[in-house]
């Protein structure tokens, strides 16, 4: 058996919606998962008559025996679990905090736990809500496209947690998830493996494999449900990665400079000029006029770095972080790169809740040192962060 059972690093912000969420999903199931179970079902309502005639008319087991175990949680969930057949926009929120037992609840809420205090901290506590919802809505709508005619209801947290997954999977890539190891009597430790093995192996041997091998709605679990929320958090966390730049970017001041610079073909030939003159601003300003990667990949990765570094003291750490980040996607096999991660790191330490962000790209940068006096400065930072979160 391997079971997360904690991560590291960890913000030093509390979740409060992270709690909230817990605390409804335990409260939910107090108050009323644990006593409608152990009723018996109100023999007049007539939800129980549309239970029996679509489970029992013409199934397997008999009118009787089914209404001998059934209770009334079971009427619960069917009337407020997701059911492809028979959807609701109440039942697509309700679904989300009613669990089958014990064991259900115990394991969402432990991945939520684990998982929800980074993404949290990165997205701040009410887009975190808002995210959390959303992609628990794409995972219940992702499902039901391959049942679309189930009158199985649809419970549990699990695929807007898998939406966490899909943040934490995309942002904290290097995080370290501790790892309990089960396998008496040979084994029983823990282990520190990166988050995106851990994740990795979550999506694709825990939910993609089973669901491409047994039918989309068999076993008692919903794994189409898993992989849509896992898909639907990584989008997310795509989106809100590059929005900012790209608003950024069209927002920029069209200086009169700029409507009198020649059209595209030697617009990155101005670039470079106005770096070597030592107009950095002004060569800030032209870099973000520049059309797509084609036009960018002419202009010398030493020379963005150092509209970068100029950005980073002198304007937005936003704006330095999107040129920091381009050299990065744009340019893998540069010997600068680790100037590129530096300086990302250092940006992200000048905006709220991106610290454990941070922390991911100084480690790359000591990965890729080219020197020591670089690999050194990383460390710093690293220690700084973990000092604040003391």
């Amino acid at each position: 058996m391997f079971l997360p059972i904690g991560d590291l690093p960890n913000p030093k912000t509390t979740p409060y919606t992270n709690y909230l969420l817990m605390g409804l999903n335990i409260i939910a199931f107090l108050l009323v998962t644990l006593p409608l179970s152990a009723s018996r079902p109100d023999i007049n309502d007539p939800l129980l008559r549309e239970y029996l005639q679509i489970f029992g008319g013409g199934g397997p087991y008999p009118v009787q025996l089914i209404y001998e175990r059934i209770s009334a949680y079971d009427l619960m969930v069917f009337q407020y679990g997701y059911r492809p057949a028979d959807p609701s926009p109440i039942s697509i929120l309700t679904s989300l905090f009613l669990h089958a037992n014990w064991m259900h609840l115990a394991g969402n809420m432990l991945f939520l736990y684990i998982f929800g205090d980074n993404v949290e901290h990165r997205l701040g506590h009410g887009p975190y809500l808002l995210a959390y919802l959303v992609a628990g809505l794409a995972a219940t709508l992702f499902f039901s496209e391959f049942v679309p005619g189930s009158q199985v209801p649809l419970i549990g947290a699990s695929g807007a947690i898998s939406g966490v997954l899909g943040f934490y999977f995309f942002w904290f890539p290097r995080n370290q998830v501790k790892v309990f190891v089960f396998l008496f009597p040979i084994i029983m430790t823990t282990l520190l493996i990166p988050a995106r093995i851990v994740l990795g192996f979550y999506l694709l041997i825990d939910n993609l494999l089973p669901f491409l091998m047994t039918s989309s709605a068999g076993g008692g679990v919903a794994h189409g449900a898993h992989i849509g929320g896992f898909l639907a958090g990584g989008a997310m966390a795509y989106g809100v990665d590059r929005l900012p730049g790209l608003r950024k970017q069209k927002q920029a001041p069209r200086t009169e400079s700029m409507q009198d610079a020649p059209r595209r073909g030697s617009l990155a030939a101005s670039v470079m000029q106005a770096v070597d003159g030592g107009d950095l601003g002004d060569a800030a300003a032209r870099y973000f006029w520049l059309d797509g990667r084609r036009e960018r990949s002419s202009v010398p990765t030493a020379k963005l770095l150092a509209i970068g570094d100029y950005l980073l003291e002198h304007a937005d750490p936003q704006e330095a972080l999107t040129v920091y980040r381009r050299v990065i996607a744009e340019r893998p096999g540069e010997a600068q790169l680790d100037r590129a991660y530096l300086g990302a790191g250092k940006a992200l330490l000048r905006k709220a809740r991106c610290d454990t962000s941070a922390w991911h790209y100084f480690l790359a940068a000591i990965d890729l040192a080219r020197s020591p006096e670089l690999a050194e400065e990383a460390r710093g930072y690293l220690r700084m962060i973990e000092q604040c979160e003391e």
